[in-house]
């Protein structure tokens, strides 16, 4: 296991900060998100120790809007996202498969997000949940999509010259 040093750190932290600052400076926006490419390419490029990044995140989107049954969900679905990339393996960095896995990945968001209500409500009010929330999954897919097609070099880019320290991946 690889120790994690102060400026590891630090950027982690900067990385989780990032997190909500695109989700909360794009919430105007139905389900049009950076969250899910940030996550995606965290993973990629801090492996296991992105679970930190997102915990931070989390944490601090429930100092900001609460913690409701709504946070709940939040608490493993942004994991779900960081396990399937982690499967996929270090070095997948194409950018048909990136898009495919986020829209995917958005279309499953409201399901996924679902299960706290399901839990909590019972069937009927988690498949009432999950379901009223369908067209959002729509948006939430097409979203990442885009978000993917004209972001995910850049940032993979940049967040990868933090990492490094500005050298050359």
């Amino acid at each position: 296991m690889s120790k994690t040093s102060t400026k590891e750190l630090v950027y982690m932290a900067l990385l989780s900060a990032l997190l909500l600052i695109g989700q909360v400076g794009m919430s105007y926006l139905p389900n049009i998100e950076v969250v899910s490419l940030f996550v995606y390419i965290y993973t990629q490029i801090y492996r296991k120790k992105v679970f930190f990044i997102i915990y931070v995140f989390v944490i601090l989107e429930g100092c900001i809007y609460g913690f409701g049954i709504w946070w709940f969900g939040y608490l493993y679905i942004w994991s779900v996202l960081a396990i399937i990339v982690l499967i996929m393996g270090k070095s997948q960095t194409s950018i048909p498969i990136t898009c495919i896995i986020l829209g995917a990945y958005g279309l499953c968001f409201g399901f996924l997000y679902s299960l706290p209500y399901f839990l909590a409500g019972g069937w009927a009010a988690g498949f009432a949940y999950w379901v009223s929330g369908i067209p959002f999954d729509l948006l939430h897919c097409a979203g990442n999509i885009i978000v993917a097609l004209v972001l995910y070099r850049p940032m993979r880019i940049l967040i990868g010259h933090l990492k490094n320290d500005g050298e050359t991946l």
